[in-house]
C-alpha cells in the first residue's frame, strides 16, 4: 500500500472554495480505486494549511489514477476551477508506506 500525503498552502479567505474542491475529490479517488482518508482543514493555529491523505494498493495503481484523472472531465474541471480561483497557493506531495499493527 502507498499513501499520498498532500500539504496545501491555501488562501484562507477562500476556505469555502477549497472545501468544495476537497469534497468533490473524495468520491473521485474512491471511484478510481483508492481509499480516501479525508481532508484536514484549518481549525486552530495556521489558517492557511490543509492536509489530505489517500491510499492505493500500489504505486502503479496510483500512477494509473493520475493518468485517468488527467483526462476525466470532472477532474479536469476541478483542476481548472482551482487554477482559475487560485484558492490553492501551493502544495507538496509525499508518498508514505503505512506501518499498521
Amino acid at each position: 500500500m502507498i499513501t499520498c500525503h498532500v500539504r496545501y498552502i491555501i488562501d484562507p479567505y477562500q476556505l469555502d472554495a477549497f472545501e468544495r474542491y476537497a469534497r468533490a475529490w473524495i468520491p473521485v479517488v474512491t471511484k478510481m480505486g483508492g481509499q480516501h482518508h479525508g481532508y484536514f482543514l484549518p481549525a486552530e493555529g495556521a489558517n492557511n494549511v490543509a492536509y489530505c491523505l489517500f491510499s492505493f494498493s500500489s504505486f502503479a495503481d496510483y500512477e494509473r489514477y493520475r493518468q485517468e484523472t488527467a483526462v476525466d472531465p470532472e477532474c479536469v474541471r476541478l483542476v481548472e476551477d482551482a487554477s482559475e480561483l487560485k484558492f490553492i497557493v501551493s502544495y507538496e506531495r509525499s508518498f508514505l508506506r503505512p506501518l499498521l499493527g
